[in-house]
C-alpha cells in the first residue's frame, strides 16, 4: 500500500455521517460511548463500531477510567482539520449542495453500493 492509498484510507475515516457526528461531539471534550450516543441520538452498537474505526485510523484515542472508556480527538491537529473542513465547506457549500455528480464521483465503476446514500447504482 503506497502513501496515497493510506491517505485515502485515512480520509475515509471522516467520510461518514455518524463518524462526523462523533468527531463533532468529542471535538472539545472527551466523552464516554453513552454520552456520545445520547448526544447524537444513535445506538450504542453502531457508535461503538464507528469509534473502533476512528481509533483504528488514529483519529481518536481512548482512555479507561474504572468501568468507563473516554474518547477524545487524537490531538489539536485533528481538531484543526475538522475546523478547516468547516471553513472550506463554508466557501463551497452551495456548489456541493447543487452538485448532481456526487454519486458518480464518490462511487466506483459498475454496480456498487454508493457511499453517499448507500443505494446501488449502475455506472
Amino acid at each position: 500500500m503506497d502513501y496515497l492509498d493510506i491517505k485515502v484510507k485515512f480520509l475515509k475515516g471522516f467520510a461518514d455521517r455518524t463518524r462526523l457526528q462523533i468527531l463533532e461531539s468529542i471535538k472539545d471534550q472527551e466523552k464516554t460511548v453513552l454520552q456520545i450516543v445520547d448526544e447524537i441520538e444513535g445506538n450504542q452498537s453502531n457508535v461503538s463500531q464507528h469509534l473502533a474505526c476512528l481509533k483504528g485510523c488514529g483519529i481518536v484515542t481512548a482512555r479507561q477510567d474504572g468501568k468507563f472508556i473516554y474518547y477524545t480527538l487524537r490531538d489539536e491537529q485533528v481538531k484543526s482539520l475538522l475546523d478547516m473542513f468547516d471553513t472550506i465547506l463554508g466557501d463551497v457549500e452551495q456548489q456541493v449542495a447543487s452538485c448532481d455528480k456526487s454519486e458518480k464521483c464518490l462511487c466506483g465503476k459498475g454496480e456498487i453500493k454508493c457511499l453517499t446514500n448507500r443505494k446501488k447504482i449502475s455506472l
